[in-house]
């Protein structure tokens, strides 16, 4: 079965009846206005507004397949667990979610129905699916209700479902999702449940790593020995934190589901590699075309990397990310720079025509989804350029490392600075040789030369829009009278480029030629503070994109939006509104909430570009 038949079967099994779910957009890749985030990570993400009790568009039944990258930040990597069988940087996420509507009876069934179905589904056989649900804490009960579910589930299928055999219990750890953490690293008013995975059994023979990360336990879905696949995530979104070790039964119960396109098409075809998929498949000829090698042995972590690392390369390009030493760009510098290294070991001498070659390939695998093969000219001009300039210094940066007997700090700060070597990258090859970096210090070495990128900031790789907490509501929502005051003041020709808030400022991106004189400052500053003094209430609508274009709202034109679109609004009515954007929150309900304004230094960050800083007191 390939990857488009298990897609299309996913959407369909779930847009039919009885299920009845709307198909919705997937959300671009790359956001540009989300604040809190570099890339969508999830299909959850774009739809937290509406986990949180805002109404949808498309009802309360969604269903979609969204593309998603996963590369967080210096001290926490996925890029590191890719070589294995399983982990990709990009990847699909399918989901189905209701909001208010259905919960734990119709999700588990419904998705163990597509499991096992031989026409409409994958046709798995029921006995290799295993189980993992909440095991409870002194906060929350263990979830009993999902044990019984699954129990009669299986009964339906003739498979007996025991606990501790093909039921199993974990810790909040491995079955609890909230936007924090888990139980007791919520906050009051944040909101969480139970989940439940579904793993798939390749056979205890085709074990992938002999010891499991549990080594006195029996083997088990989350041993990590390679046996188990994760294949499905069911979210039980019904607790709501409202005390110290206390919480509520929300009202409004959501689910939440997400399963990795890459790893169920690997169930289909029951084989435990991702990348001996068809969503892989022609990226890994193409490496073995340029590199000479196959893909068996000592190969396949080598071709398993460079073939993810430039996927995911391809897709931030075309999103609009060039390679830099910051935020994204530096993201994708480490893609192509750690596939450059890889194809290194794996071929010796390479140029930028056998980068090309898989990128091409990535193309040809995506063309028509979300791909369009008349850019691939555009792609590989990044890639060439960028594998240009490292090339130049690779050879030389690797004799210099091969000179190093201890790896520290300011030796990993002097590799980056000289030869282009990330972290990440210089962190890996010396963990070969058993050595490691003190992260910390190496912050320092940046600090110290000023040049610390934002990358080396938690917060930026934190949760996409789930920060509700109060002060970031309030700093989005007077972003959003920022903008409005910057057009009044200086004209209409201010557009915002990029924000970043935290719960203690707002860092705001918007095309200006020049800086805004002092005047200028305390004009746009006062402008805002008067609208907050004026307590206006902020409302949104829901409407086609065209109709809300035609509102004079405020949007981003270089993303992409679903034919229906929520356009935010500051004053009584939409027509009369001091604010219009599209935007899917989080935001007060009266400006009164936000407090005083306060801008802080502002900066011209690059031709055309300032960026300022507000703050609220």
């Amino acid at each position: 079965m390939t990857s488009r038949e298990v897609r299309e079967k996913y959407i369909k099994f779930f847009t039919s009846s009885p299920r009845n779910h709307k198909e919705i957009s997937p959300a671009p890749l790359v956001l540009e206005n989300d604040p809190t985030t570099l890339f969508t990570s999830s299909g959850m993400q774009p739809l937290v507004p509406y986990l949180m009790g805002e109404p949808h568009a498309e009802g309360k039944r969604l269903v979609n397949s969204q593309p998603a990258l996963r590369a967080h930040g210096l001290t926490s990597d996925d890029t590191e667990e890719v070589g294995d069988n399983r982990h990709t940087t990009f990847f699909e996420m399918l989901g189905n979610w209701s909001l208010g509507d259905y919960f734990k009876k119709e999700q588990l069934a419904w998705f163990f129905e597509f499991l096992i179905d031989k026409k409409e589904g994958l046709g798995l056989e029921p006995e290799k699916l295993y189980i993992s649900v909440f095991e409870g804490n002194e906060f929350v009960p263990r979830d009993n209700e999902s044990v019984e579910i699954w129990k009669k589930v299986f009964e339906s299928a003739g498979v007996v479902a025991k606990e501790n055999e093909r039921i199993f219990a974990y810790p909040a750890k491995k079955n609890w999702w909230s936007m924090t953490g888990t139980p007791d690293q919520m906050g009051v008013g944040d909101i969480g449940g139970p989940d439940s995975e579904v793993f798939y059994d390749f056979g205890e023979e085709l074990k992938i790593h002999e010891n499991s990360v549990y080594k006195e336990d029996p083997c088990h879905p989350n041993c990590e020995c390679g046996r188990f696949l994760e294949i499905g995530n069911s979210v039980f979104i019904q607790y709501k934190k409202v005390g110290d070790g206390k919480f509520d039964e929300l009202p409004q119960k959501n689910v939440d589901f997400g399963g990795g396109l890459e790893r169920l098409t690997a169930a289909a075809k029951r084989d435990p590699d991702v990348f001996n998929t068809d969503l892989f498949a022609k990226e890994i000829e193409a490496i073995e075309k340029v590199s000479g090698e196959s893909y068996q042995d000592a190969y396949k972590p080598l071709m398993r990397i460079i073939s993810d690392h430039l996927k995911s390369a391809a897709f931030l390009i075309d999103a609009g990310v060039v390679p830099s030493n910051k935020e994204k760009g530096y993201i994708l510098r480490k893609f192509l720079r750690r596939s450059a290294i890889k194809m290194r070991k794996l071929k010796g001498d390479f140029g930028a025509d056998d980068f090309a070659k898989v990128s091409e390939a990535v193309f040809e695998t995506y063309d028509g989804l979300y791909l369009d093969k008349k850019k691939i000219g555009e792609i590989n001009r990044v890639i060439s350029e960028e594998i240009g300039k490292f090339g130049n210094t690779i050879e030389r940066g690797l004799k210099e490392i091969e000179k190093i007997q201890k790896i520290d700090a300011q030796k990993a700060f002097d590799l980056y600075q000289s030869y282009g070597f990330p972290l990440e990258i210089t962190r890996e090859i010396f963990a070969e040789k058993g050595q490691t970096i003190d992260l910390e210090e190496y912050k320092k070495e940046f600090e110290k030369h000023r040049e610390l990128s934002r990358t080396t900031s938690a917060g930026v790789f934190k949760g996409g829009l789930a920060d509700y907490s109060p002060e970031v509501i309030k700093l989005h929502t007077a972003t959003h009278l920022l903008l409005a005051s910057l057009r009044k003041v200086l004209g209409e020709h201010i557009g915002q480029k990029g924000q970043n808030i935290t719960k203690e400022r707002a860092r705001f991106d918007f095309s200006n030629l020049e800086k805004l004189t002092g005047e200028e400052l305390k004009k746009v500053e006062g402008t805002i503070n008067d609208v907050i003094d004026k307590d206006l209430p902020v409302n949104f609508k829901v409407m086609p994109k065209e109709e809300a274009e035609d509102t004079g709202a405020v949007h981003a034109f270089n993303e992409k939006y679903g034919d229906t679109v929520k356009v935010y609004y500051v004053g009584e009515s939409l027509e009369d509104a001091i604010s219009r954007e599209f935007c899917g929150g989080p935001h007060v309900t009266h400006t009164g909430e936000i407090g005083h304004v306060r801008i802080g230094k502002q900066e011209k960050i690059g031709a055309g570009l300032i960026r300022i800083y507000a703050f609220v007191d």
